[in-house]
Order: C-alpha cells, then sequence, then structure tokens
C-alpha cells in the first residue's frame, strides 16, 4: 500500500486521487491531505473501523472461544462479551464525535470543490431524509409484528401469534448460510476436518468438566424479529450520529453553526443503540453465580413486547447489586456534568453522554440485571 524509499509499492495518494466513478465527481481527490493534516479525521476513521472489529471480537468469543476453558468460565464469557460490545460502541460514537470535530476545525469549505466529501454535504437532505424513511419502516413494521403478538397473546389466541410454534417467520437465509458453514467441510472446503465454530450447528454439543462449552445455535422466528428490532435500533443510532457529522457546520435552524466554537451538535436521546440486547449466556451475579435465560425462554420471551418489558426490562430493575448508577455518576460527572465544562464547550457534549447515560441505564437493565430464567 505504501510505497518504499526503493519505488516499490503503490502510494496511497494516487490509489486515492485515481478513485472516480460517474457519480462522484473529483472523488478522493485531497482525501490524502485531509488525514495527513486533520488528526481528527484520522482518528474517526481508525475510531469507526477499531469499533466495527472489536464488536466483531465480542461475538467472537463465545463463537470461537480462543482457549479451551474460556467456554466454560460462563463468568468471564459474559464479562468479555459486555466489555468488548460496550467499548466497540463507545469507539463508534467516538469516530462520529471525531468527524464532527474535523467539521469545524479542520474542514476548508473553499479548497474541497466536487469531490466526494463536498458531494455528500450537498446532498445531506436527500440521505438524512432516506435514513429517516429506512428507520420509519423498520420501526413500524418491527414493532408491528410485536404489536400483532402482545394482542393475540392479550386475546388468549397463541394459535394466531408469530412464533415457532405458529405463524412461523424463519430466518431462512440466515438459516441457509448457518447450513453453509455447518457444511463447509467436505464441501466448499474439502480439505477442512471440521466447521470453523460448532454454533453453525451439524453437531452436538461439547462438554468439558461437565459443564457445556459450546452448543449449536439454531435460528427461529425471535431471532427473526428480534433482529429486525436491532436493525431498526442500528440505523436510529446511524442517523443520529450521522446527522451531527453532515450538520456539523450549518443547519437550516443554525446556517453559522461552524462559528459558534460547536463541539459536538448532534443532540440527540440516545436509545441504547445496538447494544441493548440480551446475549447467549444470561448474568453473573456480584457473588459470582451465573444465571441463563435457556432457549425456550429467549423464544418465548423475546417475541411479545411485554415480554421484553416483563423480563428483560423490567424484572428486578429496582436492583443494583454491582452498584452501577453510582459508578457511572462517579465516572462520568466530573467529566461532563460540571457547569464550567459545559460551557466551556457550550452544550457539545451532551449527545454523546445523552447516548452513553441511556446505554448504561436501559442496556444494564435488561443485560445484567434481567436475564435470570423465568421458569427455574
Amino acid at each position: 500500500m505504501y510505497r518504499t524509499n526503493w519505488g516499490i509499492g503503490h502510494g496511497l495518494k494516487d490509489i486515492l486521487e485515481a478513485h472516480k466513478g460517474p457519480f462522484t465527481g473529483q472523488g478522493h481527490k485531497g482525501l490524502y491531505e485531509i488525514l495527513t493534516t486533520s488528526w481528527h479525521a484520522q482518528l474517526s476513521l481508525n475510531l469507526a473501523m477499531l469499533g466495527s472489529l472489536t464488536i466483531v471480537v465480542a461475538h467472537h468469543m463465545y463463537s470461537m472461544p480462543p482457549y479451551p476453558y474460556l467456554a466454560t468460565d460462563y463468568g468471564t464469557q459474559l464479562s468479555l462479551f459486555t466489555h468488548h460490545m460496550w467499548i466497540g460502541g463507545f469507539l463508534i460514537v467516538g469516530a462520529a464525535a471525531h468527524a464532527a470535530i474535523f467539521m469545524v476545525r479542520d474542514y476548508d469549505p473553499t479548497t474541497r470543490y466536487n469531490d466526494l466529501l463536498d458531494r455528500v454535504l450537498r446532498h445531506r437532505d436527500a440521505i438524512i431524509s432516506h435514513l429517516n424513511w429506512a428507520c420509519i419502516f423498520l420501526g413500524f413494521h418491527s414493532f408491528g409484528l410485536y404489536i400483532h403478538n402482545d394482542t393475540m397473546s392479550a386475546l388468549g389466541r397463541p394459535q394466531d401469534m408469530f412464533s415457532d410454534t405458529a405463524i412461523q417467520l424463519q430466518p431462512v437465509f440466515a438459516q441457509w448460510i448457518q447450513n453453509t458453514h455447518a457444511l463447509a467441510p467436505g464441501a466448499t472446503a474439502p480439505g477442512a476436518t471440521a466447521s470453523t465454530s460448532l454454533t453453525w450447528g451439524g453437531g452436538d454439543l461439547v462438554a468439558v468438566g461437565g459443564k457445556v462449552a459450546l452448543l449449536p445455535i439454531p435460528l427461529g422466528t425471535a431471532d427473526f424479529l428480534v433482529h429486525h428490532i436491532h436493525a431498526f435500533t442500528i440505523h436510529v443510532t446511524v442517523l443520529i450520529l450521522l446527522k451531527g457529522v453532515l450538520f456539523a457546520r450549518s443547519s437550516r435552524l443554525i446556517p453559522d453553526k461552524a462559528n459558534l466554537g460547536f463541539r459536538f451538535p448532534c443532540d440527540g436521546p440516545g436509545r441504547g443503540g445496538w447494544k441493548m440486547q440480551s446475549d447467549v449466556w444470561g448474568s453473573v451475579s456480584d457473588q459470582g453465580v451465573v444465571t441463563h435465560i435457556t432457549g425456550g425462554n429467549f423464544a418465548q420471551s423475546s417475541i411479545t413486547i411485554n415480554g421484553w418489558l416483563r423480563d428483560f426490562l423490567w424484572a428486578q430493575a429496582s436492583q443494583d447489586p454491582l452498584h452501577v448508577r453510582p459508578i457511572a455518576h462517579a465516572i462520568w460527572d466530573p467529566h461532563f456534568g460540571q457547569p464550567a465544562v459545559e460551557a466551556f464547550t457550550r452544550g457539545g457534549a451532551l449527545g454523546p453522554v445523552n447516548i452513553a447515560y441511556s446505554g448504561v441505564y436501559q442496556w444494564w437493565s435488561m443485560e445484567s440485571l434481567c436475564s435470570k430464567p423465568r421458569f427455574k
């Protein structure tokens, strides 16, 4: 990628400037100068990539355990998943924050004309309105399925609900992907002796010392419903962050925003985003006791709004065994809670704090306090 002193290799600048599409004007011309002169632009790019990679790592903690006995140490498994999901979420929020700071401090509209970034900024209304439409579409359709299930449940008509035992909405494409990976040895990967992970299916569970280490994770109607709810939350998160970046310098309400000292103008309320979910392991108490949501409980609890509220959000939500709220306040308040700091940033830190606080309170109550099984 980088040309050496002996002329071996490609020049990043040449690659970027040669990258021009039919609808992108000057394409990536000037991007090399942006990345080599703006710390915030470079940091934003690195945070976005590292955050995405961190979330991928979180899921591989349980699907492809890196060493044998990690798989049976459920508390460590849960902690590693939680840790990497949190870190990944914060890194991606940070990517948008620094992209917005780049737009305010380092972007020069007088020298950037008709390149890719300029064209994106000129089309920002279309981009945001389309993303807004996607969020509305996902929200109404996903919650519509849940409202149907809640109504049928309330009327005592389980046979008319969307579930694995009534009206099935099987994730057939995801199941096909799983099956392809499970059958890879001898087919697409004939030299392989086993699939990359037992979680794809096609095998029995693995027990180590009498404890379940790994087992197939079959997908069903509940996964289909939850997937689309999370698609909704992720797109809303992108909408909040991307709108903050694209409108960092100006908006219809505040056309001279770039001259007002704003540091992060996106002040939308966070709703937990992609972290607001329960994982396949369960929770660990402050005494180290590990409890689980079984497959049956998840399949039953996650297909109605009432189930989410009753079994994930409300159950034991009054308890705080790990003192998360005082810890969260102790960490965040000295940084963002003081009037002097708020005055210094002119309220610019409120966007990330809203996202972070709602993530702490909503997601923690669902993930770590409320995932004990309903049925012993």
